[in-house]
């Protein structure tokens, strides 16, 4: 039996669990099609190119779901009578996922000379910050009620 060690396995990282299942699925899912460019726009701006040459828009979909980004193609088979002798562009069906960081805010998509452009912003966090209450218990154990402060802001 092998035990696998994670840096999501410490005490310290308390919710975190989700986080290596997605990891898991993201490089499991890896194939390499379609080819993309990741670039940043602007100091809070990134744009996510893909090469979908062939692809209309209504082959394509794009959905953000709990902070992960999905990009699923598929041609519909049209048989328009055509013969090839080559068919070399790859017309498969594909899904690409991205994770986004929280923050992370996908603005628009657009398709142009067969790359599909997603534009997202990371938008600043406010900070929400708070006093929780400590209370007594019910036996009376403590005498005084105390506040403590906590930070929850994302850093």
């Amino acid at each position: 039996m092998t035990t696998r060690l994670s840096l999501f396995d410490s005490p310290l990282f308390l919710g975190f669990d989700h986080f290596e299942e997605t990891f898991n699925r993201m490089r499991k899912s890896a194939d390499g099609y379609p080819p993309y460019n990741i670039e940043q726009t602007h100091e809070n701006g990134l744009r996510i190119s893909l090469a979908v040459a062939g692809f209309t828009m209504d082959d394509l979909d794009v959905e953000v779901e709990k902070n992960q980004l999905t990009i699923r193609g598929r041609q519909v088979d049209e048989e328009d009578g055509r013969i090839y002798l080559h068919r070399g562009i790859a017309g498969r069906q594909f899904q690409r996922s991205f994770v986004l960081a929280d923050g992370i805010e996908v603005l628009d998509a657009s398709l142009d000379n067969g790359l599909l452009h997603i534009d997202m912003e990371r938008q600043e966090p406010e900070s929400s910050a708070r006093k929780i209450q400590i209370k007594p218990q019910a036996n009376g154990s403590l005498s005084t009620v105390k506040t403590i402060e906590v930070d929850n802001r994302d850093d």
